[in-house]
């Protein structure tokens, strides 16, 4: 059975969002010739252990709303009920879910909408989450994660008359009520590159990523980039766990280990992972070799043990919170687009995050950087 739920009725977020009003960017990239298709390559949100909310409400019918943007039924002060589709493991997961959720919460209390947030709990059942969300008359219905990229374009074809949106996802072909919101990694990359170099004693830094794909690529080229902004003799190594289409390469945390604990054995003293599950082993590795790794996609200190948070210099998180608040309010202003959307810095998307107060003394550096980049004063590159 799938459930739907109304209203904010779990555990309040860990974390209370910025207030930011986003202008996504409508190019899919800073290069013509990426494929955003690749999103799907390092999973967000595919643990398949969450727990089913007990809570149940009626399905209502199906909304009539046209793609461009007019409200759902009334929902709220504004007039807008908005789903949301959570993935596997929940609004409480720490993670993508979480982040999301946030952004949900604060268009409930700053937009006066309606949140209905279904939530998949076996994996295999987020097509009966978005049509039941899509059911209950939720208008945007947004999935967490690229997971929900094939069964939200499948209800979007059902229910053209309903606009949807998939966070770190995409699908083609997909009709026109359908938004994929892809983020610019290669830009938060770059500030998390320099925070790197600015910590680093050594001078020597080194980047782990998951399949050797575009998408990584960018936060490859990005940490490179920033390190060597700061730094233009640092020394950058980088390797990869698996070719494309290798799954264990999201998945295979001693592996990545082994690698940070080679290189911290050479003098590197910070690695970068953006390998989904496999990151935890450079954090591990971190902790035996008393060096720093950086985290990514999440602020991966909040859910370390007290000794990794030792090791945990920052995490370069991409802000769902943020994009799920401003594609909620597109929907209440008439202005839902559909396509690929990417966001970037320039809409707060993306950032470094400052728990245990290790980047205290460089932060200025940092926002100086950042409103650089925003302001398109600094290019970052999208390829190695």
């Amino acid at each position: 059975m799938v459930v739907v739920t109304g209203g904010d009725d779990s555990p309040a977020a860990t974390e209370k969002p910025a207030s930011a009003s986003l202008d996504p960017a409508d190019d899919p990239s800073d290069d013509p010739s990426d494929d955003p298709s690749d999103t799907s390559d390092e999973p967000a949100g595919t643990d398949d252990t969450g727990e089913g909310s007990p809570d149940t409400t009626e399905d209502a019918a199906e909304t009539t709303a046209p793609s461009s943007g007019t409200a759902a039924p009334p929902g709220g002060g504004s007039g807008v009920i908005a789903g949301i589709a959570f993935d596997s493991g929940g609004r409480g997961d720490g993670t993508f879910n979480s982040i999301t959720d946030q952004g949900a919460q604060r268009a409930e209390a700053e937009l006066g909408v309606d949140v209905q947030r279904g939530e998949s709990v076996t994996g295999t059942d987020r097509d009966a989450v978005v049509q039941a969300l899509s059911d209950s008359g939720a208008n945007p219905v947004i999935g967490v994660g690229f997971m929900y990229s094939e069964p939200v374009v499948a209800a979007a074809y059902e229910h053209p008359g309903t606009n949807y949106v998939v966070l770190d996802g995409f699908a083609d072909p997909a009709p026109p009520n359908v938004a994929f919101a892809v983020f610019a990694e290669h830009e938060g990359s770059f500030l998390v590159g320099a925070a790197a170099a600015l910590k680093s004693t050594s001078g020597h830094v080194g980047f782990i990523g998951g399949q050797t794909i575009q998408l990584i690529q960018r936060f490859e080229a990005g940490f490179v980039a920033g390190a060597r902004y700061i730094n233009p003799n640092i020394v950058v190594e980088v390797q990869y766990l698996g070719a494309p289409g290798d799954a264990m390469a999201w998945a295979s945390p001693e592996k990545a280990k082994a690698i940070a604990n080679g290189w911290f054995s050479a003098g590197v003293d910070v690695v970068y992972t953006a390998a989904g599950g496999s990151g935890v082993g450079t954090i591990d590795a971190a902790v035996e070799s008393d060096a720093w790794a950086i985290g990514v996609d999440a602020d991966q200190y909040l859910s370390a043990s007290p000794q990794q948070q030792q090791h945990i210099l920052t995490s370069m998180v991409k802000r769902l919170d943020n994009v799920t608040y401003a594609l909620i309010a597109e929907q209440i202003d008439g202005d839902f687009r559909g396509g690929v959307r990417v966001f970037g810095l320039a809409q707060g998307a993306l950032d470094y995050t400052r728990s245990g107060g290790y980047l205290d003394d460089v932060v200025a550096v940092l926002e100086q950087i950042k409103a650089d980049i925003a302001a398109g004063r600094i290019v970052v590159p999208t390829l190695p």
